[in-house]
């Protein structure tokens, strides 16, 4: 009995591949086992990088809040305390929106704060 195979799914699969390591270096685009091992990795990279964004965004917000508080007088710290205690619910990220493009709105927000305390 002949031996099955089946090239027309292994080719397929193969080209499906090679099509999404369209673009890479050298043997990574056409050589078929170290294109297979990019693509592997590269979707680890992205898997663990849709994660590691938030806390660089996170973090990128907390600078920005710092630095426009402490034009206003007050620490990142202090800050959130007394927004806290002044029961303003407002987020890092719009809290670091309105630092950037509306600085008279946060200024006004940081009195509020430190009236409150």
């Amino acid at each position: 009995m002949p031996r099955s195979v089946n090239h027309v799914a292994s080719r397929r699969r193969r080209k499906r591949i090679l099509k999404l390591t369209k673009g890479y270096f050298g043997g990574r685009k056409n050589v078929w086992t170290v294109a297979k091992n990019t693509w592997e990795k590269g979707l680890q990279y992205a898997y663990r990088d849709r994660k590691t964004k938030k806390r660089n965004f996170r973090a990128l917000w907390i600078q920005r809040i710092n630095a426009a508080a402490r034009q206003e007088g007050m620490t990142y710290s202090s800050l959130m305390g007394a927004l806290h205690k002044s029961g303003i619910e407002m987020n890092r990220k719009v809290l670091a929106d309105l630092a950037m493009n509306h600085p008279e709105a946060f200024s006004a927000i940081v009195q509020k704060a430190k009236n409150a305390q």
